[in-house]
């Protein structure tokens, strides 16, 4: 029995343009129609995708995705050194949770997830400033990600943290391109 790999174009959906994806790109937008589109196990899938506004009076120079979630995480149990302790006030509210859906460094993916979910900035919807690139890291692999940033604003507390188990209650994730000046991003 002979294994084969079969190599398919990737099309829109919508009006059949040719998707130019890079090898491990998995979410693009659509050059001709402008449908935000996602890899599945099955072929191209709508997806949107959503442009954040830059802070009034700041000048984006790269564009980077970043997998949102609303939701909230539940604390079960929270220890410390010190005994046991609450877990950060911020999980009393129901949250938005960001993880980079591009190539980043580890370091890099928790800091960024971790100090946008801390900072909670509103998300305002602006005009696309070019195509969706470099997308490459997928909402499952994100919404497994997401528990990392929770144990990093929860790590990162004086307190010197020794267990916790919690819940993540999440609705699905929406794609937004976020605008950065050099590695900050400006919303």
């Amino acid at each position: 029995m002979t294994n084969s790999i079969a190599l398919t174009l990737l099309k829109c959906p919508q009006c059949s343009t040719p998707v130019p994806a890079d090898e491990n790109e998995v979410a693009w937008v659509c050059a001709t129609c402008g449908a935000g589109l996602q890899l599945t196990d099955s072929g191209l899938a709508p997806l949107a995708v959503h442009w954040a506004a830059p802070r009034p009076g700041s000048r984006a120079d790269r564009w980077r995705p970043f997998w949102v979630f609303a939701g909230a995480a539940r604390f079960s149990r929270r220890e410390s050194y010190s005994g046991h302790t609450d877990p950060e006030p911020l999980w009393n509210n129901t949250l938005h949770f960001y993880v980079p859906a591009y190539a980043c460094p580890l370091a890099q993916m928790l800091s960024l997830g971790a100090g946008l979910t801390q900072r909670q900035p509103a998300l305002q919807a602006a005009a696309p400033p070019g195509p969706l690139t470099g997308c490459s890291f997928l909402p499952d692999d994100a919404r497994r990600a997401l528990e990392f940033v929770v144990l990093t604003i929860e790590a990162a507390r004086p307190d010197k943290l020794k267990s916790v188990a919690f819940d993540l209650q999440l609705s699905p994730p929406e794609l937004w391109v976020l605008p950065f000046a050099g590695d900050q991003p400006l919303v």
